[in-house]
């Protein structure tokens, strides 16, 4: 007790750098989610269906080319009808990637086991240059 009582400053300062070695580690485990690069791969080579949640003023300024839209709001009544193929993966997209983490749940729900939503979103997807098209 006499130890900790008598080094108290450097077993602070062991704790906080500590701490601040695990900071990237904690960050990391916290992004939920596919990268743009990924998503591509999933689209192209997996013949993954991208479904944007955003709603339909948001959808029409700018969305990925070839997504479908189906606002957060429509999506557990209308995604069974719009996407049949559960066994594909699917790719949820919004702007920031905030609203497709909670769609993810929702497609789950409803049996597509292989539902990512896009890392970032299509704010992310925009920075990665990729072709985004308006309607």
């Amino acid at each position: 007790m006499k130890f900790i009582i008598d080094n108290w400053m450097l077993i602070a300062i062991a704790l906080s750098s500590g701490g601040m070695l695990m900071w990237p580690v904690l960050q990391g485990a916290t992004a939920v989610g596919v990268e743009p690069s990924a998503a591509i791969q999933l689209i192209n080579r997996e013949k993954a269906n991208v479904v944007d949640v955003s709603d339909v003023a948001e959808f029409a300024a700018g969305h990925i080319v070839g997504s479908k839209n189906l606002p957060l709001a429509d999506l557990e009544a209308k995604l069974a009808g719009a996407i049949k193929n559960k066994a594909l993966p699917l790719v949820l997209v919004c702007q920031t990637g905030a609203r497709s983490a909670k769609a993810v749940d929702i497609a789950k729900k409803l049996g597509y086991e292989q539902a990512q939503s896009l890392q970032g979103g299509l704010k992310s997807w925009k920075a990665a240059n990729l072709p985004v098209e308006k309607a």
